[in-house]
């Protein structure tokens, strides 16, 4: 038995220390560890975080300056293109080196020409010497002179140069290739607006989404607050015989079905919220305290939000960026079957070149060793057989066009049926809030009168219950249509600019992804650009009891 004292001792005080370190420890390193930043952002503050961070804007922007660079470079084909040129060269070996015509000029005697008068009278052997020593004369002498002047073997040679050219007719080439870089660069100013508007539309999604999630964790506590009262009123009727087990049991289950839905509740919260760190680029450990309120959202917020919503909305077909988009690559691929007909028709250009050469003795030459080279020239390139080329191109160009022919139709009937989708939203949005203004107050005080009435014992549990379901669907649809309202506000505000909404199942066409491409603009399926106005990113989030109803769509 001592033994048994003596081996649990140590254990014993083991079990206490860590105990008693332990606690201490923790609290150290939490103290030590830097406190999560708890952020106060309105609205109109997510909007600016977002804009001055998002990839998507800033992907947008390279967009445009790809296209700039490209019109450019397309207009730099109407200038006249100058070069310039520098070169030495060192010859080590050389083919010329072994020739008389090679030596120094110092080493040949100097001598007579042609010049002076022949002695008719003197000897052909006189005569033939004369000529020899003619034929041998350096270039001091008045010879044919060392080759090294010609650049024959010349152990140093400079090159400066300067080569000039301009096309003088390319049959429309040009031009057309300037007006397709030119639709392109104002279809990447278009993909940079809907960049912009998407961006608001998401994070205004994902604020009132935040808001919205706030405010249905409230309805659950209060909800389970309620439980609890009603449970504990319960057993205190069944301990002085007032109330049946059945209503015990009945209450109990009721309470604790309502926790669950709390917990689920603080999910879908925490969901929301990093998505609206992420779209704002803030760290997920941070807090955020939202202040632009979601409560019966009929007034419209201030800051840009104001200056947004207070612009009448332009739904015309016509001015939909996708629209325009489509519009601008029809011009592209009207150009680009331009450029495939000019390749048929002759292209004359104008080419020069001027040059300044020396073959100095030493390795840097003065400015009188130089001589002159001069030329001007014309090109005139005419196909003649290109074993099918040029009518490849023309086909690929006139397909191209064809298609974007019918992209420009197709984008057009879905802008139409995108913008009858958001006005119907909005007025679906407005008739849920009118209906659910007065309900929440009217549920409220119904279920204060069932309260009052099962306290008494004058109501039944069934009666209580059906007037909590009651209230918080009442709550929930007024919270739920207060959201739907301002982000269909929002969408409609920045229709003109945003990319095709869902429709009928199909994904989203994203005119900022479009301004991507250089020679087409068609609308592409955006990705990862968040859901769509009225949609809920997370689940279901109505409490228990409540027929499930997503934000959004109208019950």
């Amino acid at each position: 038995m001592n033994e048994l004292k003596a081996f649990h001792s140590p254990l014993a005080l083991l079990a206490f220390a860590l105990i008693t370190v332990a606690p201490r420890a923790h609290a150290q390193s939490t103290d030590s560890a830097p406190a999560p930043q708890v952020r106060q952002i309105s609205l109109d503050d997510a909007l600016r975080s977002a804009e001055s961070k998002s990839p998507d804007i800033a992907i947008a922007h390279a967009a445009l300056t790809r296209a700039e660079g490209q019109r450019d470079k397309a207009r730099s084909q109407f200038l006249p293109q100058l070069y310039g040129s520098a070169g030495y060269t060192r010859t080590l070996k050389s083919q010329f080196q072994g020739l008389s015509f090679g030596s120094d000029s110092s080493s040949t005697p100097a001598c007579s020409t042609f010049s002076a008068a022949v002695d008719s009278s003197a000897s052909d052997n006189a005569r033939l010497g004369l000529l020899e020593s003619a034929l041998g004369c350096s270039a001091g002498g008045g010879g044919f002179g060392s080759l090294q002047n010609l650049g024959f073997g010349a152990a140093n040679q400079w090159n400066l140069g300067l080569s000039l050219s301009q096309n003088l007719f390319t049959g429309g080439r040009i031009t057309a290739q300037y007006r397709s870089a030119n639709a392109a660069r104002r279809s990447a100013a278009i993909g940079l607006t809907a960049a912009h508007a998407q961006l608001t539309l998401d994070v205004t999604q994902a604020y009132y989404d935040a808001e919205l999630a706030d405010q249905l964790v409230t309805i659950a506590a209060a909800t389970l607050s309620q439980a609890d009262t009603t449970l504990a009123q319960t057993k205190l009727s069944r301990q002085v015989g007032n109330a049946a087990e059945f209503d015990l049991l009945r209450a109990q289950v009721t309470r604790d079905n309502q926790v669950p839905v709390l917990i689920q509740r603080r999910s879908d919260r925490d969901v929301a919220y990093v998505r609206l760190k992420q779209l704002l680029h803030l760290k997920l450990t941070d807090s955020l305290q939202l202040t632009t309120s979601l409560e019966d959202s009929t007034a419209i917020p201030a800051g840009a939000v104001a200056t947004l919503l207070g612009q009448a909305p332009d739904t015309a077909t016509e001015s939909r960026a996708p629209v325009r988009q489509a519009s601008e690559n029809v011009t592209a691929q009207k150009s680009a079957l331009t450029v495939a007909h000019a390749e048929r028709i002759p292209a004359l250009s104008l080419t020069s070149a001027f040059g300044r050469v020396a073959y100095p003795t030493n390795v840097f030459p003065a400015w009188s060793q130089f001589r002159t080279n001069w030329t001007v020239g014309g090109s005139l390139t005419l196909p003649i057989f290109t074993g099918g080329n040029i009518r490849g191109d023309e086909l690929i160009a006139a397909a191209g066009l064809e298609q974007a022919r019918a992209q420009l139709q197709q984008t057009r009937e879905l802008a139409e049926l995108d913008a009858l989708n958001a006005l119907n939203r909005l007025r679906a949005a407005r008739s849920q809030m009118d209906a659910s203004r007065g309900t929440a107050q009217q549920a409220s005080r119904a279920y204060d009168i069932a309260t009052v009435r099962y306290r008494e014992g004058i109501s039944t549990q069934t009666e209580l219950n059906d007037s909590r379901i009651s209230l918080q669907q009442a709550e929930a649809n007024r919270a739920t249509a207060s959201r739907d309202l301002q982000v269909a506000r929002i969408r409609l505000a920045l229709l003109r600019d945003l990319p095709l909404g869902t429709v009928s199942g199909q994904p989203a066409q994203s005119s900022a992804s479009a301004a991507t491409t250089t020679t087409t603009a068609t609308p592409t399926t955006t990705q990862g650009s968040g859901a769509t106005a009225g949609q809920s990113g997370g689940a279901s989030p109505l409490p228990a009891g409540v027929p499930s109803q997503t934000p959004g769509t109208t019950p």
